[in-house]
């Protein structure tokens, strides 16, 4: 669980990030959910976008991806919401 600096800090850092995947019509299916878990492997901090065709709200749609993960909803904001999961090699140095 990230306390409120540590939020501060990750959505500082998810201003400069390009959204790499996108929700649309069909929802989360399951290849949705290997590419995110991936992304967070390689990444720890993603940004993803859903499209206005996708049938949940973002909101859901950042909370749903994040438990099927394992991982935080950092920050949700219109169609774009961002995620982080710590990974073993600790890439981005969280403050306490």
């Amino acid at each position: 669980m990230l306390n409120s600096r540590q939020r501060a800090q990750l959505r500082g850092m998810a201003n400069t990030y390009e959204t790499i995947l996108q929700v649309g019509k069909s929802g989360i299916s399951d290849q949705t959910i290997k590419q995110v878990d991936d992304a967070l492997t390689a990444r720890e901090l993603i940004k993803l976008r859903r499209l206005e065709t996708a049938p949940e709200s973002t909101r859901e749609t950042a909370e749903f991806i994040a438990e099927k993960v394992g991982a935080d909803v950092v920050q949700v904001i219109g169609s774009k919401f961002v995620l982080y999961r710590q990974s073993k090699e600790k890439i981005i140095k969280l403050v306490k």
